[in-house]
C-alpha cells in the first residue's frame, strides 16, 4: 500500500505520452485516449491515497548525501575512463569496420596535418575517432599565415589542404572549409594509399566508339570518375586509334557501354591485354553490340540483348517501374561480401549468362529475384511473361571472373549488364556507388588486398512536421502546464506531510 501513494507520477507519464500522441498523429483513437483515460485514473487514484504524515529527517540526509556520493563515482569513472556509445540508426558518429580495420594495424606514426587557422567541430571529432584506435594516429592544426616556414615545406596553396604524413612520404588528401567537411572514405583511403610501396594506380575509360562522357552532364560518369580520384586513382580517357598499344601503366581498362563497335584491331589488343594479366571492366547496356563476343567466349561469358524486367512489386514502392531491376541478392565474393540484404538499383538490364571453363573461375555478382524474367518483346502494351520467348529468373546481370596465369599472376574479368548503375544520380543512389568502386578495387588489386568501402553516412530524417497549432500546444504543455502541474503536486505533498 505504501507504494501505491508513488501511482500518480505514473499516471503522469502516462496521460502526457497520450496526450503527446494525440496532438502530434491527430489520432484519438483508440491509443492516445486510452493512455489519456489510464493515466487521469492513477492520478486520482494516486493523490486520493494516505500519504506519510510524518517524516524522517535523518533518513532524508543519508539518501540525499548517498545519491550525491554514487552520482560523483559515476562522473568520476566516467571522466577516467570515457566510454562512448552511438546511438544513431547509421551509426554516424562511428568509424567504419574497414578503417578501424586499417588505423589500428599502423605499425609506425602517421600524422595529419590540417592547415588551417580553425576546426570545426565534427571534424574534431572525426579525427579523435581515429586517434582512439591507434596510439600511432595523430593530427594537428596549422595556421599557415602564421608558422610560414612549415607551409612552405608543404608547399600549401591556400588555407584548408590537409596533409597526411607517413616516414618520408608525404600526400594531400583533400581541401577542407566551411561547406566541405573532412571525408572519413578519403582519409582512410588515404592512410590505405601511404602504407603502399605501390604508385598510384591509373584507370583507363576506353573512348572513340560512343562510351558513356566522363564529364557532368545528365547521363554521364563525372561523379564516378570523381569518387576515383578522391581514392587516389589516376582516371585517363584511351583511344586506341590514337596510340599503337595499350599503355603499360594501365592496372584497368573500364569500357562504358560503347554505341559503336570496336574493331578487330582493338579487340585483338584487349584479347592480349588480358592474356598478360590485365584487368577489364565491362559495363554494357542492352540493345548494344560492343564487338567483343570472341573475346568474352573465351571467357564463357555470352551477352543476351533481351531487357531484364522485375515485376516483383519492390521497384514501385521506391517509385520505379518494371524495367529498374532491384537487387538485393549478392554472390559470395569480396566486391559484394559486404552487401548484406542491401540495396542496389538498375535500370535497363540485360543478362549475363556464363559457360564453366576449367581455367576460369567466375562468380555471380548481382542475381535478380525469382519474379524478374529476360523480356523479348516490349512493343506491348502490356508486359507478360512468354515462357516461348522469355527467359525465366533468377537472373544473373554481373558477373566477376578470374584466371589463374601463373602463381602469382591472374587477370580479371567483370562484366555487367548495366552501366546506368554509375551514371550520375544514379550512382549515389543505394549501394550503387559501392558496387562500382568496390569492383574497381578488386580488379586492380591483389588476392590479400582488402576492399575499402566507406559510403559517407548521413542521418536518417526523422523529423516531425507540425502545424502551428500543434507547435503551440506542445510548447504551452511543455513549458507552462507540466511544470505547473508538477508544483502543485510538490505543493500538495509537502502539506500533507506536515
Amino acid at each position: 500500500m505504501n507504494n501505491l501513494k508513488y501511482l500518480y507520477l505514473v499516471g503522469i507519464l502516462i496521460a502526457i505520452l497520450g496526450l503527446v500522441m494525440g496532438i502530434v498523429s491527430q489520432i484519438w483513437l483508440p491509443i492516445p485516449i486510452n493512455l489519456l483515460i489510464l493515466g487521469l485514473t492513477l492520478i486520482v487514484i494516486g493523490i486520493g491515497l494516505y500519504f506519510p504524515k510524518t517524516v524522517v529527517p535523518t533518513n532524508t540526509v543519508i539518501i540525499t548525501l548517498s545519491f550525491l556520493l554514487i552520482l560523483g563515482l559515476l562522473n568520476f569513472l566516467v571522466v577516467r575512463n570515457e566510454v562512448r556509445i552511438d546511438f544513431t540508426e547509421n551509426q554516424v558518429f562511428t568509424l567504419s569496420s574497414q578503417s578501424q580495420a586499417i588505423v589500428s594495424k599502423l605499425t609506425q606514426p602517421l600524422k595529419v596535418w590540417l592547415f588551417q587557422s580553425q576546426l570545426n567541430s565534427g571534424d574534431l571529432e572525426l579525427l579523435k575517432n581515429y586517434s582512439r584506435y591507434s596510439s600511432q594516429f595523430s593530427f594537428e592544426l596549422i595556421d599557415p599565415e602564421v608558422e610560414i616556414q612549415l607551409a612552405k615545406e608543404f608547399e600549401i596553396k591556400s588555407s584548408g589542404e590537409v596533409y597526411i604524413e607517413y616516414g618520408a612520404k608525404k600526400r594531400l588528401i583533400q581541401k577542407i572549409s566551411e561547406v566541405e567537411s573532412l571525408s572519413e572514405a578519403k582519409l582512410t583511403s588515404a592512410i590505405q594509399g601511404i602504407q603502399s610501396d605501390r604508385p598510384p594506380a591509373t584507370l583507363y575509360f576506353l573512348q572513340g566508339h560512343g562510351e558513356t562522357e566522363l564529364t557532368p552532364v545528365e547521363e554521364g560518369l563525372s561523379q564516378a570518375v570523381e569518387s576515383l580520384t578522391n581514392r587516389g586513382y589516376q582516371v585517363k580517357p584511351l583511344n586506341l586509334a590514337q596510340v599503337d598499344k595499350i599503355p603499360e601503366d594501365a592496372q584497368v581498362i573500364i569500357i562504358v557501354s560503347p554505341k559503336r563497335q570496336l574493331s578487330k584491331g582493338e579487340v585483338e589488343a584487349l584479347s592480349k591485354y588480358l592474356t598478360q594479366n590485365g584487368r577489364l571492366l565491362l559495363m554494357l547496356d542492352p540493345k548494344t553490340d560492343p564487338g567483343l563476343t570472341q573475346l568474352l567466349e573465351d571467357w564463357g561469358i555470352k551477352l543476351d540483348q533481351r531487357i531484364v524486367i522485375d515485376v516483383s512489386g519492390t521497384g514501385g514502392l521506391m517509385g520505379f517501374g518494371p524495367a529498374t531491376v532491384i537487387i538485393t541478392n549478392y554472390g559470395d565474393h569480396p566486391i559484394t561480401e559486404a552487401f548484406g540484404d542491401g540495396i542496389s538499383l538498375y535500370h535497363l538490364s540485360r543478362l549475363v549468362s556464363t559457360t564453366p571453363k576449367p581455367e576460369i573461375e567466375a562468380v555471380a555478382l548481382l542475381i535478380t529475384n525469382q519474379q524478374a524474367w529476360a523480356e523479348g518483346r516490349l512493343d506491348g502494351e502490356q508486359i507478360e511473361f512468354d515462357p516461348t520467348e522469355d527467359i525465366p529468373g533468377p537472373l544473373d546481370i554481373g558477373v566477376a571472373l578470374n584466371r589463374q596465369n601463373d602463381k602469382d599472376k591472374n587477370s580479371r574479368l567483370v562484366v555487367i549488364g548495366n552501366a546506368t548503375f554509375a551514371t550520375n544520380g544514379w550512382f549515389t543512389q543505394q549501394l550503387n556507388r559501392d558496387m562500382f568502386l568496390n569492383t574497381i578495387e578488386w580488379l586492380g588489386g591483389t588476392e590479400t588486398d582488402p576492399i575499402l568501402s566507406i559510403t559517407p553516412k548521413e542521418p536518417n530524417n526523422r523529423r516531425i512536421n507540425l502545424t502551428v497549432m500543434q507547435a503551440n500546444i506542445l510548447g504551452w504543455l511543455a513549458l507552462v502546464l507540466v511544470p505547473l502541474f508538477s508544483f502543485a503536486i510538490a505543493l500538495i505533498t509537502w502539506w500533507r506531510g506536515r
